[in-house]
């Protein structure tokens, strides 16, 4: 890079424009600021972020050890309270006498958005109900950054988050996303991601775009797209890829439509009469075309809707 090129960018991160832009806009005491944060790259935070943090009164944060670390790579020291998962109710009444007698709060979780998988929805709802003002500042989401690299159709798409850790009810919970018409993203472990994808193939079958985003923003950054059906010997053929925080994408899932729907419907219904859901969805399955999977999820709600 040449010099004018770097005075150039030293001058834009320094330009009385933008530093006006971040400090003569008005924060008002008496508001709870929810703040992103880095989830990866110390770099990843905005610069209204950093301002913000600058002039509050106190910092809610999940891990005090975090959150005090970061503060520190920019010079920042603040008084820090401790609000995570097991706690946020109490705390949140805490905030609120603060907030209620005009201090500035900001609110921030160990990486990325408060409340997105992280503790802090709890606090924004009580802090809500009792009429304070909840200002977001938006930046890192390491499920949206995921999401932008993926290539799939993103005009729809659908958080879920964490799956269940227990295996029954890790498959109950995919198989009721069977037929959401959009990209899904979930959460996972490192340790629990081989067995995850296991279990999305078998509920979704190998013929699905599957986006396994590893560490994102960070050092070992790995975004690696395939076939559902290709996934688990990808996953295995490198024991690195069992170490990391996971972003994982399915692409969209179509629910049958039309004329198929309301014949793969007439069929279950006959089925239903005299076989179990699992029967009746594989028959259909032969009779019809459709894929088991989707003739199964169909079945359960016919015959929940009988019940009711």
């Amino acid at each position: 890079m040449s010099t004018t090129e770097s005075t150039a960018e030293s001058t834009m991160f320094t330009s009385p424009t933008i530093i006006d832009a971040v400090v003569r806009q008005n924060y008002p005491g008496g508001t709870l600021y929810v703040v992103a944060t880095p989830i990866g790259n110390v770099a990843d935070i905005s610069l209204r972020a950093l301002h913000l943090l600058t002039i509050v009164d106190a910092i809610a944060c999940e891990d005090t050890r975090n959150t005090a670390q970061l503060l520190g790579r920019y010079g920042i020291h603040k008084p820090l309270i401790s609000a995570h998962q097991h706690n946020e109710r109490e705390v949140a009444e805490k905030i609120l006498l603060r907030l209620q007698a005009g201090d500035r709060i900001a609110l921030v979780s160990d990486a990325g958005t408060p409340g997105v998988s992280d503790p802090g929805a709890k606090i924004v709802d009580v802090l809500k109900a009792a009429g304070v003002p909840v200002t977001p500042l938006p930046g890192a989401s390491a499920a949206i950054s995921a999401l932008s690299a993926s290539g799939l159709l993103a005009d729809r798409f659908y958080f879920v988050g964490f799956l269940p850790a227990k295996a029954g009810q890790r498959e109950t919970a995919l198989r009721s996303l069977l037929n959401v018409p959009a990209s899904l993203i979930f959460y996972e472990a490192p340790h629990r991601i081989t067995e995850t994808v296991q279990a999305m193939l078998d509920v979704f079958g190998g013929d699905h775009q599957i986006v396994l985003a590893r560490e994102v923003s960070k050092l070992f950054e790995e975004i690696h797209r395939c076939p559902l059906s290709a996934a688990p010997a990808w996953l295995a053929a490198d024991a690195h890829r069992e170490k990391g925080e996971y972003v994982i994408l399915l692409d969209a899932s179509h629910a049958a439509e039309g004329e198929s729907d309301l014949e793969a419907r007439r069929v279950l219904r006959i089925l239903l009469e005299e076989c179990s859901v699992k029967q009746a969805a594989s028959l259909a399955a032969q009779l019809t075309g459709m894929k088991k999977n989707a003739l199964y999820q169909l079945a359960l709600e016919m015959k929940q809707g009988d019940a009711d």
